[in-house]
């Protein structure tokens, strides 16, 4: 299997919107155009994979987190981790998340990722539990806060379990 990885350029952000938008999903120029700008700035580091050429899946790493005990503690965030439904369980994602603990292992010997709560993001819970991310111990998080017991939330993507990897 032909997968290729590399950064993110100015021919990609169109190309990953399209993509995106032909499965039914929503993602806009302009984060992928914010993405680059963020990337330029090193902010970010946005990995795109393809196979046999065709945009197949995206990753980031924040190197530093909106997720308040990552950025306390320094920890950078494997953030927004995407493969097109055509192209999952052909090894793309795992050569993603392989290059993006690569390129945190260059600074540091720590990675975070979260993940959603519910059953939409279950082949992302089991994938980083099998990688060997445990839960940082904070909790769940929606937007600026940890909820807590009594809580009432709407379940939605923005409710996160975070969790952390040692990198050897």
């Amino acid at each position: 299997m032909n997968i290729h990885i590399r950064l993110l350029d100015e021919s990609d952000p169109v190309v990953i919107s399209q993509a995106f938008q032909e499965q039914g999903w929503v993602k806009s120029v302009e984060q992928y155009i914010q993405y680059l700008a963020e990337q330029q700035n090193g902010e970010r580091v946005t990995l795109v994979a393809e196979l046999a050429g065709a945009f197949a899946g995206y990753v980031n790493v924040l190197w530093n987190s909106y997720y308040p005990s990552f950025n306390e503690q320094g920890i950078p965030e494997i953030n927004d981790f995407n493969v097109l439904i055509k192209y999952q369980r052909q090894g793309i994602g795992s050569r993603l998340m392989d290059r993006a603990e690569e390129v945190i292992q260059e600074r540091t010997d720590t990675a975070g990722i979260g993940v959603g709560v519910f059953s939409d993001y279950g082949k992302a819970q089991i994938l980083y539990a099998r990688r060997g991310y445990i839960p940082d111990g904070q909790g769940i998080h929606k937007h600026d806060r940890y909820l807590k017991w009594g809580d009432e939330t709407i379940i939605d993507d923005d409710v996160v379990l975070y969790l952390t990897k040692k990198l050897s």
